[in-house]
């Protein structure tokens, strides 16, 4: 696991180095070279391995330090609201469900939620279908909405190949993120976040993830050499 939140903390504690603290069993050296990447990508310490204003505010959120790059960076955004739902995504397992006999058929019910320009995008669809089918569900005779009950909102999330244990942990993480954000006294955005504000809260948190296609494979090339794939559930490749 990284040592970026565990570097973060123990600055903002004033712990002294990491390479000299009396660990029972201390971590590579490589660890502790990644976590300070990791937290120099952030912005939250300087050339010097010192807290920088963000990494001291970073050290009071009890978040994995990426996730709460992007919030801070929402929050100058005007996009707590979108960002929060998609941190919470991004900090649980997936919600859909691809099983391997039927991974045509999950993609088919999985369309309706893809975006034609962003993965984070057609989270943001996803959730609020989910969220749609909590609140009120339309009759088709025009009458008067109702409650879907627990049991017809599970068999609906199954239908459409989304796991109902997942969707629990990701709603879990998101209404943690929300008293995290309350206890600072941040408020969220009333009007819907654009695009561009959205993403550019994400990238603050997400930049070791950037890559270029590579012309002639399907692979991308990232920071310091890195190669990674997309997801085969992922639509978008461009």
């Amino acid at each position: 696991s990284s040592l970026a939140g565990v570097i973060l903390r123990m600055k903002s504690l004033r712990l002294g180095q990491v390479e000299q603290f009396p660990f029972l069993e201390a971590p590579r050296a490589k660890a502790i070279a990644d976590g300070y990447d990791l937290l120099g990508e952030l912005g939250a310490v300087d050339d010097d391995n010192e807290l920088t204003p963000i990494g001291h505010e970073l050290s009071r959120l009890p978040l994995d330090p990426r996730v709460g790059r992007m919030i801070l960076a929402a929050r100058e955004q005007q996009a707590l609201a979108e960002v929060l739902v998609i941190a919470a995504a991004l900090s649980g397992q997936d919600v859909r469900d691809r099983p391997l006999e039927q991974q045509q058929a999950a993609d088919q019910q999985h369309k309706p939620f893809d975006d034609e320009k962003s993965e984070f995008m057609g989270t943001l669809k996803l959730w609020r279908w989910i969220e749609a089918g909590r609140g009120t569900h339309g009759r088709k005779d025009g009458g008067d909405q109702h409650k879907l009950s627990n049991r017809q909102q599970e068999q609906r999330l199954r239908d459409a190949f989304i796991s109902v244990r997942r969707v629990r942990e990701w709603r879990d993480i998101h209404s943690q993120l929300l008293t995290v954000v309350a206890e600072h006294g941040w408020r969220r955005n009333q009007a819907p976040a654009t695009y561009e504000q959205i993403h550019l809260a994400l990238l603050t948190g997400l930049l070791g993830n950037i890559g270029c296609k590579a012309e002639d494979d399907e692979f991308y090339l990232g920071a310091r050499g890195i190669k990674f794939w997309r997801h085969p559930g992922a639509h978008l490749s461009k």
